[in-house]
């Protein structure tokens, strides 16, 4: 519209030249009214044609005020209302791995690919006040809903959540599980509940450099996720703090210091209240309960736990002890066990980018013809667990079970983009025995150290 005005003041200026070079030649008075009558005419038309622009302008942007926004890139595809109030964003996880197993006897049948994760996964938000997530995966024998959960938001400070979705007491199983250092978390995961039905509220306060949760939950074992449904009467109350104290202090070596804690006290029943058993790095299992074992008490967790991060370099650890009240059978003898474990993991990413708790972003993607090539980052582990010795012979067999792994984890990650990794980690388990237990394990696995190479292929958008 702007050109278009410029264009009328030049053709009238170009008029009024015409009419004064008119007026400084002989005409007749015929002559000049019929100049002036084209310049009337000239001017009529460039009214017409700069409403029309007008119209236009204003019907595009009462388009825009109703046209949806759409938007594709490596954190998926979201599509949302013209005001951002309301959208929806859909992502995906694929991860296909490698485990190969050295030193095992070769008596198990534990070498193979596997598709370990196949999510679809759905977010949204409504009224900007309301979210929602959706997550359902295709790996593995059947398909599964991981979480179903929906957010009222009051404020940064308070927020409610409902549904299913992640118990808030290990730091490690928190993160995302696209962007943990290794390919599995450690050893330490087998004794914090995962998945669960509750009610949760949380929020940051001061600033952003204190954030909390706390719910009541139906309650877990150990390393387990809820079947949609409660196996007893009783509940969990969920909490952790964690503190960044020094978030808001640029060019602070300590800036990305967080720690804090979180616990669970409750009451379980049953043999679905203890857990199913805890595994090694490569996944196999190296503690189970006897099967005529059930919990039946107080169950209760303690955790504190930090993440660091300074540039290239990230760290987390955690400390977890774990307490269950069990009986050898329904009428038998209740003890209660304390299983314990510790971990620390590092990364530093040799590229130079930012080590993050959500993951590395590299500063070019990996395109052969460009010679650019993504981000690459090494990490190490070190995690133990050890269970209880109580637990031998009544409530565990000793000729079948570890009563501690200690694993040392070494991997190499090459982020190809935001979305596309490639990951290979080696790791190496020991094991103890209780006194109890006989020179040679009855369980093939335990007969030696378990040494792993895992690889995966990964896809996150």
């Amino acid at each position: 519209m702007r050109n278009f005005t410029i264009i009328r003041r030049t053709a009238l200026v170009a008029a009024l030249a015409l009419t004064s070079t008119a007026f400084a030649e002989p005409a007749d008075a015929a002559d000049l009214l019929a100049l002036r009558e084209q310049v009337r005419a000239l001017e009529q038309q460039l009214k017409i044609i700069s409403r029309q622009l007008e119209i236009k302008e204003e019907a595009a942007t009462a388009a825009a005020a109703t046209t949806p926004k759409i938007t594709v890139n490596d954190k998926g595809f979201t599509l949302a209302s013209p005001d951002g109030a309301n959208s929806i964003k859909l992502r995906g996880l694929v991860q296909l791995d490698s485990r190969l197993f050295f030193s095992d006897g070769g008596g198990v049948a534990n070498n193979a690919f596997i598709l370990r994760r196949a999510r679809l996964i759905s977010e949204g938000q409504l009224a900007k006040n309301y979210s929602f997530q959706l997550v359902t995966d295709f790996g593995g024998s059947s398909v599964i809903i991981q979480d179903a959960n929906f957010t009222v938001a009051i404020d940064k400070s308070l927020q409610f959540k409902f549904g299913k979705f992640k118990s808030p007491v290990g730091l490690e199983l928190l993160q995302s599980d696209s962007w943990t250092f290794f390919n599995e978390r450690s050893i330490v995961t087998n004794l914090v509940p995962n998945r669960d039905l509750g009610v949760q509220a949380s929020g940051d306060l001061f600033g952003g450099r204190v954030n909390y949760a706390a719910g009541v939950f139906n309650g877990l074992g150990d390393g387990a996720s809820t079947t949609n449904a409660d196996f007893d009467n009783e509940k969990d109350v969920v909490g952790r703090v964690i503190a960044t104290p020094f978030k808001n202090d640029a060019g602070s070596p300590v800036q990305g210091l967080s720690f804090g804690v979180s616990a669970s006290s409750g009451r379980e029943k049953t043999a679905s209240g203890r857990t199913a058993g805890y595994k090694t790095d490569g996944q196999q299992t190296f503690f189970t309960y006897a099967a005529t074992t059930i919990a039946d008490g107080r169950n209760w967790r303690v955790s504190p736990q930090l993440d660091y991060r300074l540039g290239a370099f990230g760290a987390i650890g955690e400390y977890v002890v774990s307490g269950i009240n069990v009986r050898p059978s329904p009428t038998g003898l209740k003890t209660e066990l304390q299983n314990k474990a510790w971990q620390l993991a590092a990364g530093y990413v040799l590229t130079g980018e930012d080590s993050s708790y959500n993951g590395v972003s590299p500063r070019t993607n990996f395109d052969w013809s460009a010679g650019t090539w993504g981000a690459f980052e090494i990490v190490a582990r070190y995690a133990a667990v050890k269970v209880d010795d109580a637990a031998f012979p009544l409530y565990a067999a000793a000729a079948s079970n570890a009563d501690r792994a200690k694993a040392f984890g070494l991997g190499f990650n090459w982020y190809l983009s935001k979305a596309v990794a490639f990951k290979i980690d080696g790791y190496q388990t020991r094991f103890g025995f209780s006194p109890l237990a006989p020179a040679v394990p009855t369980t093939q696995i335990l007969r030696q150290k378990e040494q792993a190479f895992l690889s995966r292929f990964q896809l996150s958008f």
